[in-house]
């Protein structure tokens, strides 16, 4: 938990508090379902819920935007962004029902109140998002063509409107059809050595 304040030393008591009533969460939750990689579990505010919010570091979201986390999983990385930002919209979907349990149950639990999770495709969504967020669910040309449609036009962030995607590793190929993709090492925001590969990569569309 010190590696959050570390690095988010604004925190509000009650964002402590949530953030804090993670661990206990998961742990239980992973022994019933695995939600989280065992041998991450140990780790889980480094590897999970600073990756998460590794977006935070290169933006923060005004009040009211809409964000959607596509194959959110466990809840990562749109729990700990709806903590870190409640006065903004979360929707967090993924097809396993059994890990949109967990995120309902999690969100329950910490009083989330800024979280909607629901079982189902990106391909299938009603609604429009200021931005799309997601830990490396597939490539980017599919995620891209998946999302965009569902990506409103109207901007209120220092960043256009998009997708802030967390991945990892030498990215140039995967890329090469996005020229217009930013990349932000994570590593120059968080020391740990977890990050030296990891990036956000946005996409303004």
């Amino acid at each position: 938990m010190e590696v959050l304040t570390t690095y988010f030393p604004h925190l509000t008591p009650l964002q402590i508090q949530q953030f804090q009533a993670l661990y206990p969460l998961y742990l239980d939750w992973n022994s019933k379902i695995n939600v989280v990689s065992r041998k991450d579990i140990e780790e889980l505010y480094t590897r999970h819920v600073l990756h998460s919010l590794g977006i935070a570091k290169v933006i923060s979201f005004q009040p009211n935007t809409k964000i959607v986390d596509v194959g959110t999983g466990g809840g990562f990385p749109g729990i700990p962004l709806a903590i870190l930002f409640p006065e903004c919209q979360f929707d967090l979907i993924d097809v396993i029902g059994k890990k949109i349990k967990v995120v309902n149950e999690v969100a329950h639990a910490i009083g989330l109140k800024n979280i909607k999770a629901t079982q189902t495709r990106a391909e299938t969504l009603k609604d429009k998002y200021d931005f799309v967020v997601s830990r490396a669910v597939t490539n980017m040309t599919d995620f891209v063509q998946w999302v965009q449609p569902h990506v409103t036009k109207n901007s209120k962030n220092e960043l256009p409107n998009g997708i802030l995607y967390l991945k990892g590793g030498d990215l140039t190929e995967e890329l090469a059809p996005f020229p217009k993709a930013k990349l932000f090492d994570l590593s120059t925001f968080f020391s740990e050595d977890f990050f030296e590969t990891k990036k956000v990569v946005y996409l303004g569309l």
